[in-house]
């Protein structure tokens, strides 16, 4: 099997020191393991997507070395994909129509004790479950202008067997790491009914990124420890679709001197600031802690 990874970066934002650390890991892995680096960008989200952004990463990767062997994947290009498979899930009871708003899941989960601290999981405050029996369930297809939520309990129901976890690789992506183990109880405690479609536009992250791996052939996701988390929900999916379960390696994250990760509000840390100051892709590799 030849060692498949990508970069999957999001044409929000420009990118900064944390994507340029992300994007080289992942492509010396490939380039060492005389495999595949492949580039998604994932433009699903059309109301914050912009095609300057779009051009700049491609850009940007180009100047600091970063090569891909295949033409980018884009995800504006799947929604048919995507539509399939909230197709599948919903005609197997899987799915709900959710017409909730943040203000309304807010206070759903405040209210009833006040004072109290309200629980968190990898998407934020976990749904309380309002909308999972007021909207009709048995139509042929799913609803539309409301999200769509995957009812947790019936999705670990319809499993054939009990989910088997995944490896959490060695750092140079190819050592036999440690199986990190799923457990049912997690997702339902700690995750809850994640939504897999949004009102405004086909699709989310969880379900795209388990979509496009597949269709990538992506053996090896190498991407943030900030998503360690939303791991468990992806073998979820995986097993709930017939797709296979990658190996996955979380890399460190990028900090600023404060110790707060980087978000594309940082332009100051972004590599078009440091193209455009004469700096070279060798010293983004050392600001980044990667040598050659």
């Amino acid at each position: 099997m030849t060692f498949t990874t990508r970069f999957a970066p999001s044409p929000t934002g420009p990118l900064h020191l944390g994507h340029a650390y992300s994007a080289l890991l992942a492509h010396d892995l490939a380039r060492a393991a005389s495999g595949r680096f492949l580039l998604r960008i994932e433009d699903i989200d059309h109301t914050r997507s912009r095609p300057e952004w779009d051009r700049q990463i491609l850009e940007d990767l180009t100047w600091l070395g970063v090569t891909w062997d295949a033409p980018p994947m884009r995800q504006s290009d799947r929604t048919q994909a995507y539509g399939a498979a909230l197709q599948d899930l919903w005609s197997r009871g899987l799915l709900y129509g959710c017409s909730c708003t943040r203000r309304d899941i807010a206070a759903a989960v405040s209210a009833p004790q006040e004072g109290v601290e309200v629980p968190h999981g990898p998407d934020g405050v976990i749904y309380p479950g309002t909308c999972r029996h007021r909207h009709p369930r048995d139509t042929a297809k799913p609803p539309k202008g409301m999200a769509l939520r995957l009812d947790m309990a019936a999705a670990l129901s319809a499993l054939p067997e009990p989910l088997a976890g995944f490896v959490e690789s060695g750092p140079d992506g190819r050592t036999a790491g440690r199986r990190i183990t799923v457990s049912g109880a997690d997702l339902t405690i700690g995750v809850g009914d994640i939504v897999l479609s949004r009102k405004d536009f086909l699709g989310s992250y969880h379900l795209s990124v388990v979509l496009d791996d597949a269709a990538q052939a992506i053996t090896h996701v190498i991407r943030g420890e900030d998503l360690f988390d939303a791991t468990q929900i992806h073998v979820l999916l995986q097993a709930l679709l017939g797709l296979q379960t990658p190996v996955y390696l979380h890399h460190r994250l990028i900090r600023d001197e404060n110790g707060r990760r980087l978000a594309k509000r940082d332009d100051a840390r972004a590599i078009a600031t440091y193209r455009a100051e004469g700096r070279s892709p060798q010293d983004i590799r050392e600001m980044v802690g990667l040598t050659t």
